[in-house]
């Protein structure tokens, strides 16, 4: 998979920055924002708040699948 496209966020375990997330599920908010879940490969969980259309464009780059 291209890694240029991945959705990359922080782990707070490892403290390493711009970390590719692996399986991203892509979810809505109460509020109406967009979040993304997933895990760094190493069996670490991560998160990241997403925008609208960086969350959108995910889900159609096929890195991200849609849990709303």
């Amino acid at each position: 998979m291209d890694t240029s496209k991945m959705i990359k966020a922080y782990c707070l375990k490892t403290k390493e920055k711009n970390v590719p997330m692996q399986d991203a599920v892509i979810t809505k908010t109460a509020k109406g924002g967009y979040m993304a879940g997933g895990h760094d490969g190493k069996g670490n969980k991560m998160a990241a708040i997403l925008g609208e259309a960086k969350a959108l464009q995910a889900i159609a780059d096929g890195v991200a699948t849609k849990g709303f």
